[in-house]
């Protein structure tokens, strides 16, 4: 016996590496790749004589059970796109510029179709938010995952000048939050939506599938405009505000419209429309904070991009960071 009558096709991976390297013809930020796919680890030359205090930004995620209802519908490039956007959309929440990228698959037999799908929907969700995919991992490891069934998570860096980054240490009272239309569920929820549609889920997998959507180049548009704060909404729904306002604040939160389908949710699951704010982002896929006067600017940019504008509130003197319209308290 070897190791691929074990189950581990070293040669698969290696066409996985040759194919992935020769899609890399438009990828973001070459100039300062010195080494990237196909080796034990990737070198990048940080652009320090764009910067004078620059500061690296890191941060990491996965898609959760949304892979379940992936594997249910065979389809996989939406998914590589979520894994891309919990990444990036959560960097650039400090005004940062995306760098890189790196992917791990795990998977128990691999299926190059499959790896090749998911990797497609990675690169290309790395080239709409100006960000190099420079590596990865794919591992084989039969018998740990059911057959035809895969992990996957994510890991991207960027860089911010130090004085212009975006936190809660900006925050001012007055200032409102704006919120930018998600584009469904995202990557969030998903153990309980798969049981709330699992009767009907053929009428609604199409937009439960729909990927989350990639807010770096609406960051980017906007750098100018003041921003003081802003949040990925992501799992705890709209309480991700709190993490971006400083203590002794809090937002005086508005009512918004729900989108249809979370109005199903809470039809189906019984939640009230509080549990339902603190479960999903409610149409809400990220917020900024910022001074009154720059609202309207703000708003066009958000329109430019295709996106819906929502006044979220404003913020207050608080002891509780999150303060919720009264009728849903």
């Amino acid at each position: 016996m070897d190791y691929k009558d074990a189950g581990v096709d070293i040669e698969a991976a290696d066409s996985l590496v040759d194919w992935l390297k020769s899609q890399s013809s438009d990828e973001p930020h070459r100039n300062l790749k010195v080494s990237g796919i196909g080796g034990f680890a990737s070198l990048f030359r940080v652009p320090i004589d764009q910067y004078k205090k620059p500061l690296l930004v890191s941060c990491t995620d996965g898609v959760g059970t949304k892979l379940k209802l992936a594997f249910d519908c065979k389809s996989y490039i939406g998914i590589g796109q979520d894994l891309v956007a919990m990444c990036v959309n959560d960097l650039v929440t400090l005004g940062a510029q995306p760098l890189f990228f790196l992917d791990y698959f795990s998977t128990g037999r691999l299926n190059l179709d499959q790896a090749k799908e998911f990797l497609s929907g990675v690169k290309a969700a790395c080239l709409e938010s100006d960000c190099l995919l420079i590596g990865g991992e794919t591992a084989e490891m039969p018998g740990f995952y059911p057959s035809g069934e895969f992990d996957c998570a994510g890991f991207s860096v960027g860089i911010v000048e130090e004085a212009e980054a975006w936190g809660a240490h900006l925050v001012q009272s007055e200032d409102c939050v704006v919120g930018v239309s998600s584009s469904g569920f995202h990557s969030n929820g998903y153990s309980l939506l798969r049981k709330l549609f699992e009767k009907d889920m053929k009428d609604y997998s199409q937009e439960l599938m729909t990927p989350t959507r990639l807010y770096p180049k609406l960051v980017n548009s906007v750098k100018k405009i003041g921003i003081h704060s802003s949040a990925h909404i992501t799992g705890g729904g709209i309480e991700n505000l709190g993490r971006v306002i400083p203590d002794g604040m809090g937002v005086d939160l508005k009512n918004w419209d729900f989108p249809e389908i979370y109005k199903e949710v809470e039809k189906r699951s019984g939640l009230t429309k509080l549990e339902l704010m603190k479960t999903f982002n409610c149409g809400i896929g990220f917020a900024f904070i910022l001074p009154q006067n720059k609202v309207s600017l703000l708003k066009e940019e958000i329109t430019k991009h295709g996106y819906r504008a929502i006044d979220l509130g404003k913020i207050q003197e608080s002891q509780k960071k999150i303060i919720y319209p009264s009728e849903v308290n």
